[in-house]
């Protein structure tokens, strides 16, 4: 495991040369948020990290539905009881094993790493604007229906799950680039992915935090290019 520090938040990248999986830690003063929950044998790891940092932690926030964003949460839930697990009221159906599409939602099949045998359901479902400690909700969907980004207020860095990768460059979801991993081939709708990163663009996040890949100071050059090369591959 690799830990990076950007001011509050901190980067736990599990096998970062192979096949870089992130997680976040932020800081909030007297209490710690732990932004998805990786694979589960990275359980051990993780909770390493949280107990080495002398915190509680009390909120455990899932920014999609996908295996190596929660595989650990059942794990970390049995050590911090008392954490309040947020996730998308959308995605948290997919959390259950539901994968069928809802009423006036685009026809393509919901893929990559729908969770199985994962226990812990959420204790609050999140709409845009939610505010947890520092962060607020801000809905990107398109690699799943109900993907969301986390803005905090104090500095606007912005964690977006799979929105965006920088493995390989930055990256729209559903964008491929020949680095694995692969999270293009786990999305749902590009053109909503798409959209979703017109809409994180706006927000003129300074840093991006990704679920794969490092993170990204001052990225909004880097974050028109992905857009435009986006739009040339998948819409023209």
């Amino acid at each position: 495991m690799q830990m990076t520090k950007s001011g509050p938040v901190y980067q736990l990248t599990f096998l970062p040369k192979l096949l870089p999986i992130n997680c976040y830690i932020i800081d909030e003063e007297t209490e710690l948020t732990l932004v998805d929950a990786a694979l589960g044998f990275n359980a051990k790891q993780i909770l390493l990290s949280i107990r080495v940092m002398k915190k509680p932690l009390t909120q455990i926030i899932i920014t999609h539905a996908h295996m190596d964003h929660l595989g650990a949460l059942d794990a970390i839930k049995r050590e911090w009881p008392d954490a309040v697990v947020s996730i998308s009221s959308r995605d948290a159906r997919i959390l259950k094993g539901d994968t069928d599409l809802l009423p006036g939602e685009p026809d393509s099949p919901i893929k990559g790493g729908v969770p199985k045998n994962i226990k812990t359901q959420p204790d609050r479902l999140l709409e845009e604007g939610d505010q947890i400690g520092s962060l607020e909700v801000v809905n990107t969907p398109g690699h799943t229906p109900g993907s969301i980004s986390l803005l905090d207020t104090r500095n606007r860095f912005l964690i977006v799950g799979d929105a965006l990768q920088t493995q390989g460059g930055l990256a729209v979801s559903g964008t491929l680039k020949a680095l694995f991993p692969f999270p293009a081939l786990a999305t749902w709708n590009k053109k909503i992915a798409l959209e979703s990163a017109i809409k994180i663009k706006n927000l003129q996040p300074q840093l991006l935090a990704v679920g794969h890949g490092k993170m990204m100071a001052n990225p909004l050059q880097a974050l028109e290019l992905a857009i435009s090369e986006s739009e040339k591959k998948n819409w023209h």
